[in-house]
């Protein structure tokens, strides 16, 4: 008698412990939400690589602009659309929109 009781009693705990367990791993913080937040993380880190390559190129371009006067007298002519005087300015293409 002894026997089935405690048989009994382990089923009882076990199921519990099997249905506490399902519960909780299909809930909103279970597994799915664990392989979402995963594949978030995999994907920020990507945008954070191609983030770094985009710095490093920008810090390259400004140290060229610091060494070279002559870039960056070109680069501020560009950005700026400035001219020399006597200087003729040819544009092609449609007008750009504001």
């Amino acid at each position: 008698m002894k026997v089935s009781v405690a048989r009994y009693a382990f089923s009882m705990v076990f199921l519990a412990v099997a249905s506490f367990a399902f519960v909780t791993l299909r809930g909103p913080k279970g597994v799915q939400a664990l392989f979402d937040k995963q594949a978030r993380i995999h994907e920020m880190e990507k945008r954070n690589a191609g983030l770094d390559k985009e710095i490093e190129r920008m810090r390259e371009h400004i140290k060229r602009l610091g060494d070279n006067p002559a870039e960056q007298e070109l680069e501020i002519r560009e950005r700026l659309k400035l001219v020399h005087p006597n200087e003729k300015v040819f544009i092609t293409g449609p007008p750009e929109k504001k």
